[in-house]
C-alpha cells in the first residue's frame, strides 16, 4: 500500500470523481484509476460502487477512506516536523478577501516562497461568507477574513486590523465645522457591502446597535466597484481609510467626520481545528509579519528587500 494509492482514493472521495482527483494530483485519470485498482487487488475488495454514475465509496471503501485520511495527515505532520522548510512539498489553498488581495497578499506570497520554495500556493479571492463555507467544505486550508464568524470548529488568530471611514465624492455631503451624526448621514444614499462581506456584516450590526436603519441602500459586494461608485457621487460609503489616501489627496474622495466613528475591524486567520499543522501555523505567523492594510498594490517582500539600501 502506497501513499499515492491512498491519495487517489482520498481525493476521489473528497472531490466526487476520478477526473477531479486527477486534476488535484496533477496526473492523468487513468493513473488515478490504476492506483485505486491496485488497492482493490491488494485487499481483494471493491472500494467504489461502479454501478453508480458518481464515484461512491462502498462500505469497505468508507473504512479505507478514514484510514487513508489519518495516514496522509500523519505523513504530512512527519514531513513538516522532521523535514527542512526548503524540502516541504505541499499544496496550500489560501482564501482571502478583496482588500487583502489588493494590499499585502503579494508580500505574503513572496515570504512563503522564500521560506517554503516547494510549497504550491493556490490563492482564492472571494467574499468572507463564501470563504468560510469553502473552509468548512475542505475546499480551502486557511482563510484570512474579518472576525465576524464565531465558530467553535474554526480556531482563529488575529492577523491585523482595518480602520475604515465614511467617504463620498466631495460636495455630496456639505462641508461642516462639526461632526455629522450617524443618523443624519443615514439620510443620504448609502453604499454598503452586505452580509456576504465580513466588513459589511460588522458594520450593519454596528449601525443597528446605534439605532440607525438606512432606508436608501445599495448593496455592492465588490470593493473596487464600491469605491468607483462612491467616487462617481452615487452615495456615501465606508471604505478603508489609509489605503485610499491617494484618492483623498487627489480630491476624488472626501472623508466625512461622523460621530460615533466606525469601529476598527479585526482580521483573523481561520482553519479547521483538525487541519492544524506546522506549515499552517508558520504561514499564519508570516501573515502576521507582513499584514499591512495601509497601502494598495504592495510589491513582494523579496523585491523590496533587494531594493533596500545595504547597511
Amino acid at each position: 500500500m502506497t501513499f499515492k494509492q491512498l491519495e487517489a482514493l482520498y481525493w476521489i472521495a473528497q472531490l466526487g470523481g476520478f477526473a477531479q482527483a486527477a486534476n488535484q494530483l496533477h496526473t492523468s485519470q487513468s493513473a488515478v484509476s490504476k492506483r485505486v485498482h491496485e488497492l482493490e487487488l491488494l485487499f481483494d475488495t471493491e472500494l467504489f460502487d461502479r454501478s453508480q454514475r458518481t464515484a461512491r465509496l462502498t462500505e469497505k471503501g468508507e473504512e479505507m477512506f478514514v484510514l487513508a485520511k489519518k495516514l496522509l495527515e500523519q505523513r504530512d505532520a512527519a514531513v513538516e516536523q522532521f523535514g527542512k522548510p526548503g524540502v516541504v512539498e505541499r499544496r496550500i489553498r489560501i482564501g482571502v478577501t478583496e482588500l487583502t488581495a489588493m494590499t499585502w497578499l503579494p508580500r505574503l506570497v513572496g515570504l512563503i516562497q522564500q521560506q517554503y520554495p516547494k510549497v504550491i500556493l493556490e490563492p482564492d479571492v472571494d467574499d468572507s461568507l463564501q470563504l468560510r463555507d469553502k473552509l468548512l467544505a475542505d475546499e480551502l486550508d486557511l482563510v484570512i477574513v474579518p472576525d465576524t464568524f464565531a465558530d467553535s470548529r474554526l480556531p482563529h488568530k488575529t492577523i491585523g486590523r482595518v480602520r475604515s471611514a465614511w467617504m463620498c465624492k466631495p460636495g455630496v455631503v456639505p462641508a461642516s465645522t462639526t461632526a455629522v451624526r450617524l443618523h443624519e448621514l443615514a439620510r443620504h444614499r448609502m453604499l454598503v457591502q452586505g452580509n456576504n462581506s465580513g466588513t459589511g456584516r460588522a458594520y450593519d450590526a454596528w449601525m443597528k446597535e446605534q439605532g440607525v436603519q438606512p432606508t436608501n441602500v445599495i448593496v455592492v459586494s465588490n470593493l473596487v466597484a464600491l469605491t468607483g461608485l462612491t467616487v462617481s457621487g452615487l452615495g456615501v460609503s465606508y471604505l478603508p481609510r489609509q489605503c485610499l489616501e491617494p484618492l483623498v489627496a487627489a480630491g476624488m474622495l472626501a472623508v466625512i467626520d461622523v460621530t460615533p466613528a466606525l469601529p476598527v475591524v479585526r482580521y483573523v486567520a481561520m482553519h479547521k481545528g483538525e487541519h492544524r499543522s506546522a506549515l499552517t501555523s508558520s504561514i499564519v505567523m508570516l501573515a502576521q509579519e507582513c499584514c499591512d492594510f495601509t497601502r494598495m498594490f504592495q510589491a513582494q517582500a523579496e523585491e523590496e528587500d533587494r531594493a533596500a539600501p545595504k547597511p
